[in-house]
């Protein structure tokens, strides 16, 4: 039984690739199923392959879980159909959408034909993987927050000073030393003043005595 090698690469994400190898007879679920095999998704969500060209245009369609307008339009079903229904060509391209409420979208690329299968091997199988697959995201689904640990205790935050308080903050606890000497210059400055006043007085007080006789 012949093999067929494929090349999955997300179409965002180029530093993550797959090599998948599956057999010639086996169809487009199976394939849909080992690509996320080994992503880590789960891969019971609305799905397609297309039919493409070497640009990646988008051509026939084949859909797992189809919603009533592709039942109505007969798209044909990935479960009912075998991979070598639609490889004609040695480098053959299919672009793949998984899951269209949040999709994440692929590029499937035939890289070559392999004439005999490994004994004790199982099909599909991932030969290669590269780099790690992102996040899959479900629609509705909302990421738990834990609350914050003892290590995430923030002093400032527990007694609610927003980052505008820092400074005031800053004040409060000040030993107060600095404006001890700012006031003792004032005081120092305002004696000098009051001294050097009075000190004109002097000559006032010896005049008053110089006028007894009158």
């Amino acid at each position: 039984m012949a093999l067929y090698r494929f090349r999955v690469t997300f179409e965002d994400y180029d530093d993550v690739m797959r090599e998948i190898d599956i057999k010639s007879n086996q169809n487009f679920e199976d394939l849909h199923k080992a690509i996320h095999q080994s992503t880590g998704y789960n891969p019971e969500f609305p799905s397609s392959f297309y039919i493409s060209n070497d640009q990646w245009i988008k051509g026939e369609e084949i859909t797992y879980l189809p919603n009533q307008k592709r039942i109505d339009r007969g798209v044909s079903l990935m479960e009912k159909v075998k991979l070598s229904s639609f490889i004609d060509d040695p480098h053959q391209k299919f672009y793949y959408t998984f899951n269209f409420d949040r999709p994440y979208d692929f590029h499937v690329e035939l890289m070559k034909i392999i004439l005999d299968e490994t004994k004790g091997v199982v099909y599909p199988t991932v030969i290669k993987s590269v780099g790690e697959a992102p996040r899959q995201i479900i629609a509705g689904v909302v990421p738990t927050i834990l609350p914050p640990t003892d290590d995430d205790f923030d002093f400032l935050n527990e007694m609610a000073f927003s980052p505008e308080d820092a400074e005031d903050f800053s004040e409060v606890t000040d030993t107060g030393e600095h404006d001890e000497q700012e006031e003792k210059v004032a005081d120092d400055e305002e004696e000098d003043e009051f001294g050097n006043e009075f000190s004109d007085d002097e000559g006032f007080e010896d005049d008053s005595k110089g006028h007894d006789d009158y």
